[in-house]
């Protein structure tokens, strides 16, 4: 009885890190090391004009938001973010924006491409889905995108 009753519990303890990580948000990260928005300042592109090319973070200001690693120029921007994330992480959590207003799921993005709308940061697999937003009507492709990010969230936490 005492045996069952230890592999249970062992069971259940190595399952349930499983069971929240299934609940988690998805993030766009590298495939190996976790690293959100291809390690670039997602702070530093607020204040970017919009030619300018994006800032990488240094390995030495990280902060651990969702299961990702985001990196940081300075102390300052870690801390900035780590006292208010979603002012600063990109929509979708950094998946391709334009990809969710196609319908075409979660496409990974690597943090060259970019634009700000509305004061929130928006990742692009590619600078063509970015100029498709700049060149439309942002608002419509984005109540697309956020459909389907919601279906995608709810479909995760199930």
């Amino acid at each position: 009885m005492k045996i069952r009753l230890c592999h249970t519990i062992t069971l259940l303890l190595l399952l349930l890190p499983l069971a929240l990580y299934a609940q988690e948000e998805p993030v766009s990260t590298g495939f190996f090391n976790k690293v959100a928005a291809g390690g670039h300042d997602v702070k530093a592109y607020h204040g970017l004009a919009r030619s300018d090319k994006a800032v990488k973070g240094k390995k030495d200001f990280v902060v651990e938001w969702k299961g990702a690693k985001w990196r940081f120029v300075s102390q300052q921007d870690s801390e900035a973010f780590a006292e208010n994330p979603e002012r600063f992480a990109p929509a979708y959590n950094g998946y391709c924006a334009n990809a969710l207003s196609l319908g075409e799921g979660l496409v990974k993005t690597n943090g060259k491409h970019w634009a700000i709308f509305d004061n929130k940061l928006f990742l692009f697999y590619a600078s063509r889905g970015a100029e498709r937003w700049r060149n439309s009507n942002y608002k419509a492709l984005k109540k697309i995108a956020d459909r389907e990010w919601a279906t995608i969230l709810q479909a995760k936490v199930k």
